[in-house]
């Protein structure tokens, strides 16, 4: 699996969500963060949004839920159509059998790691999973700075599950730009979330482009 780039829509004109998808061709996900005002100080968009979406873009939706008790709330969203439903680890009362239901309801299981959150007591997870979710910024509102202290989680992540043996996706979300994105790759990512530098652009689909170019060319081995 090569580098995959998912834009945030979060940064994008909340008026206008089917012509932000359709601004963004080029890329491989389209990443929506679901915030509920108690688990993240921020109320953004829900189920409704998530449906209308899917029925507006022939791309695929990746679902980042900042909410408490996702054990209740997650599966719905898998259901509805997300091709992947990311739930906070800090949130989930029983982490292993949600990521089992998502995965039975046909959609990748993901989890988060908040900033301070380490990766290793989480470690016999990993097999549960589809993707791994380490948090570069504080999460609840998008346009933060990037937290370069999470690069040495992220490279630990890439350690337990280059380790295991896993097909395990690892993806970066939070102040990822054309001026970050190198050192993520290079520290091991290779799902790129990515939402002012791609909807603050004039060319939303370029910004695209060159995110991937600029992750490919870090990902390439050395020596």
């Amino acid at each position: 699996m090569g580098v995959q780039i998912a834009p945030s829509i979060l940064s994008a004109d909340f008026a206008r969500l089917a012509q932000a998808a359709e601004s963004v061709q080029a890329a491989d996900w389209l990443h929506v963060d679901v915030m509920d005002n108690h688990f993240v100080p921020n109320l953004t968009l829900g189920l409704p949004v998530v449906e209308s979406l899917l029925a507006a873009t022939d791309l695929p939706i990746d679902c980042h839920l900042m909410i408490e008790d996702p054990d209740r709330w997650a599966p719905a969203y898998a259901e509805a159509g997300a091709g992947s439903v990311t739930f906070h680890v800090e949130a989930a009362h029983a982490p292993v059998r949600l990521a089992r239901e998502l995965r039975a309801l046909g959609t990748r299981a993901g989890m988060a790691l908040k900033p301070a959150t380490p990766v290793e007591p989480y470690a016999d997870l990993l097999d549960e999973l589809d993707m791994l979710l380490v948090m570069t910024v504080e999460p609840g509102f998008g346009g933060q700075k990037f937290l370069d202290l999470c690069l040495p989680k992220v490279r630990r992540a890439r350690e337990l599950v280059s380790g295991r043996g896993l097909d395990l996706w690892l993806q970066v979300d939070g102040g990822v730009s054309a001026e970050t994105i190198e050192r993520c790759a290079e520290a091991g990512a290779d799902v790129f979330v990515a939402g002012s530098a791609v909807f603050g652009a004039d060319d939303p689909d370029r910004a695209v482009a060159h995110l991937r170019a600029l992750a490919e060319e870090a990902s390439k081995p050395t020596g």
